[in-house]
């Protein structure tokens, strides 16, 4: 239906003076529902998108486009306002039409072809493998999972991956914690004193020890820690991968691939990215200025380094790859991890990153569009943690202490599809609170309930109607041609609500901002709802009319439409429709 609008729209743009405008600047165009009614049921921002392009006053375009719109038999009114704008009242036949649009395409109802099959590569969790998945883990993982699936939504071929962290100072902190853990399997109990600050203390690490017994029993006894470090910490790496995968799968995230920090470099990948740096102009070796964290009197040596010239891409300061000391920074790693993403075919990336990342945002896109010469581009989205609450007071988390709330901990109290829609209810850039009991609540305070409870009704709607009718097929369905009785103000809202779906999916996609999804599906239930009981007040508007099956078939259509966009958008969210509440 709104291609229908941006076809009406690009002829009236093209017959005004410019028949070159390429069609995907028309997928650009805000076609959109106005918060408030009284502008219209759609309003369009057509005119000031193109006025510059097409060098002509915005009002006067909105004029000629307005002649043209007002030229369809689906059109009722068309106001323009300053300095542009474009309200729009279709008439009631416009809004029946969707109905017949989603029942035809079904789950293809809210797809779009924008991406064309191009690959696009979501990194996201990318957790330190030195310990279980928490809750901050989670808010990551569902985002990066919804993102994924809108994407893929959307026409783009996704790869969900996850970049393993195995190499550096925290895997032999984490080997050297697990030999002290299994000294103590074979011997006596190890204090906390024995650990070193940056050193693991958590009973994950004591299963790990119990592992290790189990499959090389006393072969280490005897042995010097630091004989075998490399093969305890691949233990451990290897063992912890494998709880992550699994504590994963348990909210409904499964990776395409894992990335091996190690493997990269083991690959002289960091070599090969700084020559390609080099080659670009980009390296040089400097110095970089006082940390603005560092007063004057504070003690500060000026170390040569080797520096990325990232300012050149718009970040405020160049940033070290390579120490003083000859030593590889972190940005080194990240820098090969992002050559092997492009060397890979990835000319589009997002990375999901929690909020004290903020630093990376400009010099992980400025090595990128270097590594690629201008050809790849990478989205950062920070997200905020989650604050779970347990009795009214906060739970702070501590990998190092064992002190956390792990995420199989939350999935195994109030299950997968509440821990999912809880983490994407917000948007990335606000903290959560996670409060158990509210996230339970069988009530219509409940925002998931409130969803699932809409789609739990249309379904016993349709066991009424099999009690009476027996069970109509959804072709006869589909194939309704009379639904001139829809015509009360709540039917005519739930079709609008409907039509403006695959607009919210593109939209929640191209912003990669999830948090719409869900926000989307309760207005999409909140006009149910309110159907609902529009139909307990007039009976002349309940869905089963049991001596009038022309009009039953025709409302049983639009529910069967709701039915289907409710169970699209929860898909997407990776939850499970709910049929019948207990």
């Amino acid at each position: 239906m709104f291609q229908t609008i941006r076809k009406l729209i690009a002829d009236a743009l093209r017959s005004f003076g410019d028949a070159s405008i390429d069609d995907d600047l028309f997928d650009a165009i805000v076609i959109e529902r106005p918060s408030d009614p009284a502008f219209g049921d759609i309003y369009t921002n057509a005119a000031m998108f193109f006025a510059k392009k097409l060098r002509i006053a915005p009002k006067v375009l909105a004029g000629a486009i307005s002649a043209a719109l007002e030229q369809s038999a689906l059109v009722d009114k068309v106001v323009v306002v300053d300095p542009g704008f474009i309200n729009i009242d279709m008439k009631n036949e416009f809004w029946r039409g969707v109905i017949s649009e989603i029942l035809e395409k079904r789950e293809k109802f809210g797809e779009t072809n924008i991406g064309n099959g191009e690959r696009i590569n979501i990194e996201f969790v990318s957790a330190n493998p030195t310990g279980p998945l928490h809750t901050g883990h989670a808010r990551n993982a569902v985002f990066g999972s919804v993102a994924s699936n809108l994407f893929e939504k959307i026409g783009y071929s996704v790869t969900r991956e996850f970049y393993v962290n195995d190499q550096g100072n925290q895997i032999k902190f984490l080997a050297k914690s697990l030999y002290l853990r299994y000294l103590e399997v074979l011997g006596p109990e190890i204090s906390e004193n024995d650990f070193e600050a940056d050193m693991y203390c958590g009973e994950y690490v004591k299963d790990l020890a119990r592992q290790l017994y189990e499959v090389y029993q006393d072969r280490f006894i005897e042995q010097d820690e630091s004989e075998n470090i490399e093969e305890l910490g691949n233990f451990a790496v290897k063992r912890m991968v494998d709880n992550i995968k699994s504590d994963l799968k348990s909210i409904g995230v499964v990776m395409d691939g894992y990335t091996s920090e190690a493997e990269i470099c083991r690959q002289n990948l960091v070599e090969d990215a700084l020559n390609i740096l080099s080659a670009r102009g980009d390296i040089y070796e400097g110095v970089l200025p006082r940390p603005k964290g560092i007063a004057e009197d504070d003690e500060w040596e000026e170390r040569p380094q080797t520096l990325f010239k990232s300012t050149r891409y718009g970040d405020s300061i160049d940033r070290a790859i390579r120490k003083s000391d000859g030593t590889w920074t972190y940005f080194a790693g990240d820098i090969a991890y992002h050559l092997d993403k492009i060397r890979r075919g990835y000319k589009r990336m997002v990375a999901v990153l929690g909020a004290d990342h903020g630093g990376y945002l400009k010099r992980l896109k400025a090595v990128v569009s270097s590594l690629s010469d201008g050809s790849a581009d990478i989205e950062i989205r920070l997200y905020q943690l989650v604050n779970f609450l347990e009795k009214g007071k906060p739970v702070r988390m501590s990998k190092r202490s064992g002190n956390f709330i792990k995420l199989r901990d939350v999935v195994d109290r109030v299950g997968k599809d509440v821990t999912r829609y809880m983490m994407i209810s917000r948007h990335h850039d606000v903290m959560i609170d996670f409060d158990f009991g509210k996230a339970i609540e069988c009530s219509m305070e409940n925002p998931l309930f409130y969803i699932q409870y809409a789609y739990a009704r249309i379904c016993s709607v349709f066991r009424h109607s099999e009690e009476i009718f027996g069970e109509i097929a959804e072709n006869e369905l589909k194939n309704c041609k009379d639904l001139s009785c829809l015509s009360d103000p709540t039917e005519i809202t739930m079709m609008k609500v409907l039509s403006f779906w695959p607009e919210r999916v593109k939209a929640a996609a191209l912003t990669i901002e999830p948090h719409r999804i869900p926000n989307c599906l309760q207005e999409v239930a909140q006009a149910f709802h309110s159907l609902w009981n529009a139909g307990k007040q007039n009976a002349e508007l309940r869905f089963v009319s049991s001596d009038n099956k022309s009009e039953t078939s025709a409302r049983l259509s639009l529910l069967l439409a709701t039915k289907l966009v409710l169970e699209d958008g929860l898909h997407i969210m990776g939850i499970t429709p709910i049929s019948e509440m207990r």
